[in-house]
């Protein structure tokens, strides 16, 4: 597994091997051992997995009480994944990286606790499955607005073309979010 750095430190892509003939292809889509080798955590706590139509916008959701780190993936189709630090005290605070996912390129996120993750759908049906290193917590879940000008994250779709639930419509600014230390 190749391990590749992103520009918010702890943030990583991890590429898997996909090995492709005539009849189609396989790659692992985890190993305990290389992902341990890869600096991840070793327990996981909960798997979790979502389908989405073109132009879906999930996020930016994390959770202030139980954080939890994620290794996400697509099963099919393909993303643009988004992080971004909440860590006040980091140098890298409100800072976000972009990294497109498919099914196609094998390719993980793996995102550490302290920071919001969102996705927006590129292709007409997607399969995002992910690993969580903590159980979910609807106490502790905020949800800051996947447009915050002050994140000014370029999305790559017109803003009337998201489709978006009321309730990351109905998220905090950056400004007004509760974050991380």
């Amino acid at each position: 597994m190749k391990t590749t750095k992103t520009s918010l430190p702890g943030v990583l892509v991890l590429t898997a091997a996909i090995f492709r003939d005539s009849r189609g292809a396989f790659c692992e889509t985890f190993n305990q051992r290389k992902i341990e080798e890869a600096g991840l955590p070793s327990v996981w706590l909960q798997d979790n997995f979502s389908l989405s139509k073109k132009n879906v916008l999930r996020g930016i959701h994390y959770q202030i009480t139980q954080p939890q780190g994620k290794l996400v993936r697509i099963t099919h189709g393909a993303v643009l994944d988004v992080a971004v630090d909440l860590r006040r005290t980091s140098p890298t605070f409100a800072k976000h990286c972009a990294v497109e996912l498919s099914a196609e390129s094998g390719e993980m996120l793996w995102i550490p606790e302290g920071f919001g993750h969102a996705f927006l759908a590129l292709t007409d049906d997607v399969g995002f499955a992910y690993k969580v290193t903590d159980y979910y917590s609807p106490a502790g879940e905020r949800t800051i607005v996947w447009n915050d000008p002050e994140l000014a994250i370029p999305w790559p779709i017109n803003p009337n073309d998201a489709i978006v639930s009321d309730k990351d419509r109905a998220g905090s600014t950056l400004r007004d979010a509760e974050i991380f230390p």
